[in-house]
């Protein structure tokens, strides 16, 4: 359980690779630590795309655009045959989740959905009726991976996009950022929110115990935004998190009042209640909106990118339920 775990001296670490879950994460970790140029190991046959080998192994080809490993060349960043490894596990992983989903090309019907969600559903509504302190801090140590990146991937969007949508975008961006502020940062909010809890704030610093589903949910987002061609899906996966956001802060910021938890941990929450309540019309009216209008062909790619945030956050939450209903811990463990 995460009570085993504790804050760390707020030094600024830089990340190491992690610890390997399989013949293809372990192969790509001892390649990065050799001179770019030689050979990639390829993907087997029958590799599960959405097992925990696949999905860190396309979570540190992904890290290489972010923020980097400190044992890592950065020259492996854009090495031709690291980047044809990482466009096979893409091509694998958008097959799956095309697979998995309805798809379709009615985005108002998807957002209808969004809206019409009941407040109390999901994995918030269970932890403000069910949850336990020690399973609210697993589940922050798990939305860690996430929410240090949380906006970066949607920023690589900013340059394909025009008019209105690029605009409204920008703005929702620019408070993500902090609006100019680097303490109002959601990143930083959310490393505030991890001590206020008694955990570590440094960047991924619990990468290796936090399961594929999560990996899977924020290796969506570099894909999307990477590509493209995927602009649509990646507005679309936009829209989603900003509409469902609101309530489901409304609901953990509440349950962290019962628990008396740290100012900052309510802050996180307090700030996304309103923020992304704004974001919401922001997003649907000016982003998806302008989108559509000037390039309604990108219907299905937004419908896609909606469905598919919804099915991975689902594969999150069921993952993490099917744990603490047994009584365990919902984190991976190692020795590291």
């Amino acid at each position: 359980m995460v009570g085993t775990l504790s804050a760390s001296d707020g030094a600024v670490r830089a990340l190491r690779l992690p610890v390997p879950r399989g013949p293809l994460s372990a192969d790509l970790v001892a390649l990065l630590t050799g001179e770019p140029g030689h050979a990639v190991p390829e993907v087997p046959d029958g590799a599960d795309p959405y097992g925990d080998d696949f999905q860190l192994t396309l979570h540190t080809c992904y890290e290489l655009h972010y923020q980097g490993f400190q044992e890592v060349d950065p020259e492996w960043e854009w090495d031709p045959g690291l980047l044809r490894l990482r466009a096979e596990l893409e091509r694998r992983f958008r097959t799956a989740l095309r697979s998995d989903v309805p798809g379709g090309g009615d985005v108002d019907a998807e957002l209808e959905r969004l809206l019409t969600a009941p407040a109390t559903g999901g994995l918030p509504g269970w932890l403000s009726t069910e949850g336990t302190w020690w399973q609210l801090r697993e589940y922050f140590v798990h939305r860690s991976v996430y929410h240090h990146k949380e906006a970066d991937p949607v920023a690589w969007v900013i340059p394909r996009l025009r008019g209105r949508a690029k605009a409204g975008l920008v703005a929702i961006e620019f408070d993500e950022f902090g609006g100019g502020r680097a303490d109002r940062i959601h990143a930083r909010l959310y490393a505030d929110l991890l001590r206020g809890a008694g955990l570590a704030d440094d960047y991924l610093h619990y990468l290796d115990i936090v399961p594929a589903p999560m990996l899977a949910l924020v290796d969506m987002m570099s894909m999307f935004g990477l590509h493209r061609s995927l602009r649509g899906a990646l507005v679309g996966h936009f829209a989603a998190v900003e509409i469902s956001s609101s309530p489901a802060s409304q609901l953990l910021a509440e349950t962290l009042h019962r628990f008396s938890a740290h100012p900052d941990c309510l802050r996180f929450y307090r700030e996304h209640v309103t923020a992304d309540a704004v974001h919401e019309q922001v997003v649907r009216r000016e982003v998806l909106g302008d989108l559509l209008a000037r390039e309604p062909g990108l219907a299905e790619s937004v419908v896609f990118g909606i469905q598919a945030t919804d099915f991975l956050e689902s594969r999150c939450a069921e993952s993490m339920l099917r744990y603490w209903q047994a009584g365990d811990s919902s984190l991976r463990a190692t020795d590291r």
